[in-house]
């Protein structure tokens, strides 16, 4: 899926820890009925084995409905089991590294916290770009709020993804400013109803 196309998706992230005793499968199969179209393993208390194991049993989901699956993080992992690409942060790895690594057979995509990151990731060789926490998560002490958007979406070439705390009452708000495609996590893994929750966010997304 390497000429992947961003726009107006709903990118879907796994955290265990906010899934309300609901394995990462479930979570999955459910929101990609409520239409999502990227997932990512996200899991920060796992070791790499366990990753890579859950990984596994994630891909083979996300190839029966042919929805785009990512990696966080390791970038042999994902190689090694077939994922389509693999998110890095701006701590991780560097992204000429990883493209060696990879030797482009997968889809890169970065995290940036500023205008100034996302214009930097936008010259390296990535196929996406989040910008974010928009607003206040609980992984990060800090937040870039909803106007740095547009400028982040008229100054780069790469598709752009918002990301943080993003949930169904203000999604409206962030697609206004010019963003095609939203990252959650909690607004759909914590969800009593995930496929419920994950449809009525597609549903705004669709209709730009």
């Amino acid at each position: 899926m390497k000429n992947f196309d961003f726009n107006n998706k709903l990118y879907v992230i796994t955290e265990s820890t906010i899934s309300k005793g609901r394995n990462n499968e479930e979570i999955v199969r459910e929101a990609i009925k409520g239409g999502a179209e990227i997932i990512q393993l996200r899991e920060k208390d796992l070791d790499k084995n366990k990753i890579k194991n859950e990984a596994i049993r994630l891909l083979k989901i996300c190839r029966e409905n042919n929805v785009l699956f990512i990696v966080n993080d390791y970038v042999d992992v994902a190689l090694e089991i077939g994922a389509d690409g693999v998110h890095l942060g701006q701590t991780d790895m560097s992204i000429s590294e990883a493209r060696k690594v990879c030797r482009n057979k997968l889809i890169i995509g970065l995290s940036t916290h500023s205008v100034e990151q996302a214009i930097k990731a936008d010259k390296e060789d990535v196929d996406y770009i989040t910008i974010g926490p928009i607003y206040k998560t609980r992984a990060k002490d800090f937040t870039v709020g909803t106007e740095i958007i547009k400028e982040v979406v008229s100054k780069v070439e790469k598709p752009v993804i918002a990301i943080g705390g993003i949930n169904k009452n203000n999604i409206d708000e962030v697609l206004k400013q010019g963003i095609k495609s939203v990252a959650v996590i909690s607004a759909v893994v914590s969800a009593e109803n995930v496929k419920e929750a994950a449809k009525k966010l597609v549903q705004k997304i669709k209709q730009l």
